[in-house]
């Protein structure tokens, strides 16, 4: 084997099963090599921001890392705000950037770049191999840096021709997976206490792992035990939502409602989560979000065993789950009759439309930001929003995340300014023939941002300001800009229209595209 065959081998000893490509000539023998061993099914993206995205949504729906194979610095630099996304949402991916030979490196090429310097902000893992002969061994250290306890963790792997095309090493193999730490007897019984004591001056603030199906009961029962308040952070990685499993609150989004939130607060305590901070500064607002009196007690860290930790609070406390009541959608009929299409309608419809099991990407922005507390009544699903605020997101990670639940159908929900940073992606769904019905919010306006103008203190009033927040003159085409990506689509701008394809839509277990004009 050479080095390139060497490490497809460890990727597939490891259980490393797909890699999201967008490969170039230092890449070839790598290529080559994923074509003779029998190794991870590969899938094309036609641009580095649709790979790196898809490595991020199909580690939230497989649990474990994809392999992205990139084309030197440039290729790396081009998929960096969707690396910068799955790092905050603590997704393990396993980067292998193809680089020039050794020997060609010294000279001044056109392709020459600073390979390391441009993966160290988004990886917490960097290695170039030096000989081929190492690159397995190198590839399964990259697989084992992708697991922090329960986190994961970026690995980028830079790979010179050479050692792709010179002779390789025997197949390595990671170690096992250590435990995760159990939580601390001294953390619990503080923690009790002060929820015990403080009652609802104290709140309990979940992290990502603080959501799922078995540790959100648990939360809410601390809850109900106690008299504390419970929230979770606003963006998580993956929430379980729909009837029968228990949402907790997330804190808000805007500075203002987050910090009437957090009033009262005596002390929060903290499972799996950090100190909530504000997304941006603003004018006269703070950026801590808790009462500057506020103290913090941890019970335990993200990559802890955070159900543990809660299970083992819970059990000090003497609380015990419940099922929780189910919310009941509303009614298709009434819905039909509405005499405008908006977002708030949209909400409705998908929450009655939504089939069993599915995958919603969230990349709505303005549109749906609201839509998490309505979705309690849809049918059981996992909810992936946007981690890193970077957005060209949504489309990528809807496409990695079909791949990595298989047979689940995936709702992608988009803003179209967001959506057209990646669009690519779109051939990619179609090419897998996946089962992805996005949802394009047209507003034709980077609707974000006007509301930001309004939140720092900003205004707009001439031309040019206004031409820079609007997405018209001319208006963007969703249905013809998917159909050139192989994706059917209609536009719609009524409620019983937007009804009618969604039906459609989710029928056709393919993909599809929706233009709400809103």
């Amino acid at each position: 084997m050479n080095g390139a065959e060497s490490l497809v081998a460890t990727l597939a000893a490891n259980g490393v099963d797909v890699c999201f490509t967008n490969p170039g000539t230092s890449e070839m023998h790598f290529v080559a090599a994923l074509d003779r061993i029998d190794g991870p099914r590969c899938v094309l993206g036609l641009f580095e921001g649709v790979v790196t995205g898809a490595a991020d949504g199909y580690y939230r729906m497989a649990g474990k890392p994809a392999a992205t194979l990139l084309h030197l610095g440039p290729g790396l630099g081009n998929g960096l705000a969707n690396l910068h996304n799955a790092k905050k949402a603590c997704s393990g991916i396993v980067n292998i950037v193809g680089d020039h030979a050794t020997e060609h490196a010294r000279f001044e090429s056109p392709l020459k770049s600073d390979l390391e310097g441009i993966a160290r902000p988004v990886s917490h893992w960097v290695r170039t191999s030096q000989r081929s002969i190492d690159v397995a061994a190198d590839g399964a250290q990259a697989i084992a840096a992708t697991r922090d306890g329960a986190l994961g963790r970026i690995a980028t792997l830079a790979l010179p021709a050479d050692t792709a095309w010179g002779p390789g090493g025997d197949v390595a193999r990671t170690p096992e997976r250590a435990p995760l730490r159990a939580p601390e007897t001294d953390a619990v019984r503080t923690c009790a206490v002060l929820l015990a004591t403080l009652g609802d001056r104290a709140l309990l603030l979940v992290g990502a792992a603080g959501v799922g199906e078995r540790a959100a009961p648990l939360a809410a029962a601390i809850a109900r035990k106690t008299g504390c308040r419970v929230m979770a952070e606003f963006y998580s990685p993956r929430t379980p939502g729909g009837r029968g499993r228990t949402r907790i609150e997330r804190l808000p989004y805007t500075i203002d409602a987050a910090i009437d939130k957090l009033k009262g607060a005596e002390c929060l305590v903290l499972a799996g989560a950090p100190e909530p901070i504000g997304f941006f500064a603003y004018p006269g607002k703070p950026s801590q979000l808790k009462p500057t009196d506020c103290a913090l007690q941890t019970l335990c860290n993200a990559r802890d065993d955070v159900p543990s930790a809660l299970q083992a609070l819970a059990d000090e406390l003497g609380a015990t789950a419940a099922v929780p009541s189910a919310a009941t959608p509303v009614g298709l009929d009434a819905l039909r009759r509405a005499p405008t299409l908006d977002a708030e309608l949209i909400g409705h419809a998908l929450v009655a439309l939504l089939p069993e099991q599915a995958v919603v990407v969230d990349e709505a922005v303005t549109s749906g930001r609201a839509f998490g507390n309505r979705f309690a009544a849809a049918a059981p699903h996992d909810w992936l929003p946007i981690m890193g605020g970077a957005i060209g997101f949504g489309l990528p990670a809807a496409l990695g995340a079909a791949i990595g639940a298989p047979g689940r159908p995936v709702l992608a929900l988009e803003g179209d300014g967001s959506a057209m940073y990646t669009l690519q992606a779109l051939w990619s769904i179609a090419r897998e023939a996946l089962p992805v019905v996005v949802v394009v919010f047209a507003n034709r306006a980077y609707r974000i941002l006007q509301g930001e103008l309004k939140s720092v203190g900003a205004t707009v009033g001439g031309p040019k300001a206004t031409q820079m927040l609007t997405l018209n003159n001319p208006t963007l085409d969703w249905v013809a800009l998917a159909k050139g990506h192989g994706v059917p689509g209609a536009s719609v701008q009524t409620a019983e229209a937007f009804i009618r394809e969604a039906q459609r839509a989710f029928a056709s277990k393919g993909p599809y595209l929706i233009e709400a004009l809103v």
